[in-house]
């Protein structure tokens, strides 16, 4: 079974929350301050978690910032709720690793949802062996990535979003396709977050700074030329 933490100060929507994720089968687990986060995390990782943005002790930014610099922490999912609606903080939290984004007011069912969708993407594995694409190696079954042998730590999405690339190099790939097939689901907070995430593989990866082609207002593309 799945566990989920749940980090929101309001007991009523941690409440909500709760209960939609014990109905559709995770544990769930509550904590409704920042400043716990990290060390309940770091105690005992669960395979995803809903992170408020506005908290006492610590806000969920930094919240956020800190668990993605920890290398026990740094790949377990992290969807980001918050009250704030505008692009700006929606791109400040997947600039900073949450793999999605969530505004107030919310479906209850559309967050399990992308609970749900987060997990699945996040634990499917390759069948066997591992995908190399130059002197990059993605180990599916360890969930690793490799260049020139140095270990290049990634959030779960962009893990998700390189190896898709990499299975899909020569192909031209529009962002809703990406969003589809990567977040698995419609994402309503537009395809910025796409654009977010391939700049983050760049940066990370010098090495795909020009093996990802831009196809303006289209998507991308993995130079299959490695």
């Amino acid at each position: 079974m799945s566990r989920v933490l749940v980090v929101e100060d309001d007991k009523d929507i941690a409440d909500l929350i709760g209960h939609y994720l014990q109905k559709a089968g995770y544990l769930v687990e509550t904590v409704s301050s920042g400043s716990a986060v990290v060390p309940r995390v770091r105690a005992t990782p669960p395979d995803a978690i809903v992170l408020d943005l506005m908290l006492p002790g610590m806000d969920g930014l930094l919240v956020c910032q800190a668990l993605r610099g920890d290398p026990l922490t740094a790949s377990i999912p992290v969807i980001m709720l918050t009250a704030r609606g505008e692009e700006a903080d929606r791109i400040a939290g997947l600039e900073l690793g949450a793999d999605d984004y969530v505004t107030k007011p919310f479906s209850p069912k559309e967050l399990t949802a992308r609970v749900t969708a987060l997990l699945r993407r996040t634990q499917r594995q390759a069948a066997s062996g591992a995908l190399q694409y130059g002197p990059l190696v993605i180990d599916a079954d360890r969930h690793t990535v490799h260049v020139n042998g140095r270990e290049v730590r990634l959030t779960a999405k962009e893990f998700l979003l390189l190896q898709y690339l990499v299975q899909h190099r020569g192909r031209v790939l529009s962002r809703d396709l990406l969003l589809t097939d990567v977040w698995g689901y419609q994402y309503t907070g537009g395809t910025r977050t796409v654009d977010v995430h391939i700049r983050r593989l760049r940066e990370k990866m010098p090495l795909l700074a020009e093996a990802i082609v831009t196809i303006k207002q289209f998507g991308y593309k993995l130079d299959d030329h490695r």
